[in-house]
């Protein structure tokens, strides 16, 4: 699936089953939510706390595509083409980091 085709199935479904979308503000508080829920998975399975029993189901491709369900319906509701800012973002590292990871010496 494209990020044009993943955009337009948002749209879809929030039009079918979610009446409308929620305020940018309400989106912006939602995705903050969940890349916390993507936190504590990430810090608790790979850092160096540990995993409590109620943690230990939490499935980590669930909650990060739940953080890319609120992007998207923060691009659609801002008239955001994620296909076009995301080459653009592409060729604005390439441009401004092509040597920088390379000659970062704690990368060796």
């Amino acid at each position: 699936m494209t990020l044009q085709e993943a955009q337009q199935k948002v749209d879809q479904w929030i039009k079918k089953y979610g009446v409308r979308y929620f305020n940018e503000l309400t989106n912006m508080a939602q995705l903050t939510e969940e890349v916390g829920e993507v936190a504590r998975i990430i810090s608790r399975r790979y850092g160096e706390q540990s995993e409590k029993e109620s943690d230990k189901s939490k499935d980590l491709g669930d909650e990060l595509a739940d953080v890319l369900w609120v992007l998207i319906c923060i691009a659609n509701q801002t008239n955001v083409d994620l296909s076009k800012a995301f080459e653009k973002n592409i060729e604005k590292k390439t441009k401004r980091d092509y040597l920088r990871h390379k000659e970062n010496k704690k990368l060796e």
